[in-house]
């Protein structure tokens, strides 16, 4: 069984508070350090904050390319690895890459108020790194 360190712990809990920002670079810190499978899979765990953190500044291109990038590392890693639920995040990540496709870039604050970056609280949750349910 894949063992995380203790920095991944913390880039998950930066994730799932939507501070993406700070889960970029203590998961940017392990990544650089590992190999694969982990290697991919940080990374890919990185690209979806990263795609959170663009849609957040409304950059649509960027979020589109790293959402993108994300899921498609994460796709071998289905349904779990380790203790994630790799499934639930790849899955809720693509849905809101396709919404985000179709809607087109004019939409693109509304997506991040939608979801809460921008603004008080949005009426969706964006997609959290959990914990494979026991």
């Amino acid at each position: 069984m894949t063992e995380f360190p203790p920095e991944f712990w913390q880039g998950v809990e930066e994730f799932n508070r939507g501070e993406f920002y700070a889960c970029h670079d203590t998961l940017e810190a392990i990544w650089l350090e590992s190999v694969d499978p982990e290697k991919k899979f940080y990374q890919g765990i990185l690209q979806i904050a990263v795609g959170f953190y663009h849609l957040s500044n409304q950059n649509w291109k960027g979020c589109l390319m790293l959402l993108g990038e994300g899921t498609n590392r994460l796709r071998r890693y289905r349904p779990e690895y380790g203790e994630i639920d790799v499934e639930t995040l790849f899955s809720e990540a693509l849905e809101m890459l396709q919404e985000l496709q179709e809607a087109g870039e004019e939409r693109t604050a509304e997506f991040a108020i939608k979801y809460g970056l921008i603004g008080e609280s949005g009426t969706m949750a964006l997609p959290k790194v959990n914990k494979v349910s026991s």
